[in-house]
């Protein structure tokens, strides 16, 4: 069969192929040069400023940049408003699911669009909450929900903020611990509904690391009874040693910017034709360049994850493909050796990529996952029972 070529696109994050700062990789030749240019830009624009000549009428310049804020921000409420409505028409349920979506209002109050799946009639065995990786949003895992509901699992979805349908400006993260804090929002919210039922944490790619920095706060771990990491971000690594020099200043000058063709070739995540059509064909899922700040975020969050990985003590599935082009499988495997978890598992996929839930053999790692969290509620009421027959 012929193979269609396609243009390939980026997802998540990236240990070795984060593209930001590519145009200025190649034109910085060291650190030193770095500061010259620096100074010699600033010198410049000091001069500048001190010849222009002033005017009388002219407005204040707060009062300029407020109008520039207030418009910047209207700007993306309009383009929030638009994201949600596409995600709220966006079917994601069958007959044997009920299926619903909410508003949910996050730590900073930000409204952020949420997703739920439960079977129609049945106990449920546990509840998991499905945090979705870079660039994406709740709605791509209806499937996968479909399958954890048809095993008795409720399953609640959430978008970070600047994806799908929450707040924010598409594709840019201002700070990925306001996506910690509203992770663990949302979970405490969901704990607080269902307070017997065991609740899992679900987490792919930078969503991964997104989940696993959330249970490094003990009041967080205690409400799950585990995590699942598909393709976790972990020991991500700049295209250049310069970049991690540059990208905090960059990422603090101007966060939003995008570096023209970052993203415009990058590397293929499912070995299923047809997924990578319809990833690309979303509209709720970003294809842009990435923006410098949410580029940067990443790099912080992996690098704090890697220098506390002997300290993650939460129960834990990692899995990952061998053949991963956009994280690292070493890196999952580093989490699995050096955890301190007492209940951890891994799971290596030979030859699979990086979206792991959109491969062909998608319902196989679903019931993997499965599998993992019924083997953990079980040891879970083993363990209560031996300890109720001491009393």
């Amino acid at each position: 069969m012929e193979t269609v070529k396609m243009e390939e696109f980026t997802s998540g994050a990236s240990g070795r192929i984060i593209h930001l700062f590519r145009n200025i990789k190649r034109s910085v030749l060291s650190i030193t040069s770095l500061i010259r240019f620096f100074i010699f830009i600033q010198s410049f624009f000091l001069w500048f400023l001190l010849l222009l000549p002033r005017r009388r009428n002219s407005p204040p310049l707060k009062k300029k940049k407020w109008v520039f804020i207030r418009r910047r921000k209207f700007e993306d409420e309009q383009d929030a408003l638009r994201r949600r409505e596409l995600a709220d028409k966006l079917q994601t349920g069958d007959g044997g699911v009920v299926s619903t979506t909410s508003l949910f209002f996050g730590s900073r109050l930000n409204a952020l669009f949420s997703r739920s799946w439960f079977p129609v009639s049945g106990d449920i065995k546990g509840i998991v909450i499905v945090i979705h990786g870079l660039n994406e949003h709740s709605g791509r895992y209806a499937q996968f929900a479909t399958q954890l509901t048809s095993s008795n699992f409720g399953v609640h979805a959430i978008d970070w903020i600047g994806h799908g349908g929450s707040d924010g400006l598409h594709g840019y993260v201002p700070s990925l611990d306001h996506v910690v804090a509203d992770t663990g929002a949302f979970l405490a919210k969901i704990k607080s509904e269902n307070p017997a039922v065991p609740i899992f944490l679900f987490g792919h790619s930078t969503g991964g690391a997104v989940v696993l920095k959330a249970t490094s706060y003990p009041h967080i771990k205690g409400m799950v009874e585990g995590i699942i990491l598909t393709s976790p971000a972990l020991r991500v690594k700049p295209a250049h040693p310069i970049v991690g020099a540059v990208a905090p200043l960059f990422s603090l000058v101007a966060p939003r910017y995008q570096f023209k063709g970052a993203n415009k070739r990058g590397i293929p995540v499912s070995r299923d034709p047809a997924a990578l059509v319809a990833k690309y064909s979303d509209p709720l899922v970003y294809t842009g360049p990435i923006r410098v700040r949410t580029g940067h975020e990443i790099l912080r969050i992996s690098s704090y994850l890697m220098r506390n990985i002997k300290s993650v003590t939460v129960p834990f599935l990692v899995l990952h493909g061998t053949a991963d082009k956009v994280t690292d499988p070493l890196a999952s495997q580093d989490l699995y050796n050096e955890a301190s978890s007492p209940f951890k598992d891994i799971k290596l996929y030979d030859g699979f990529l990086h979206d792991l839930l959109f491969e062909p053999e998608r319902e196989e790692i679903g019931q993997d996952i499965i599998s993992w969290m019924e083997k953990r509620i079980e040891a879970n009421y083993m363990n209560l029972e031996q300890a109720s027959s001491l009393w």
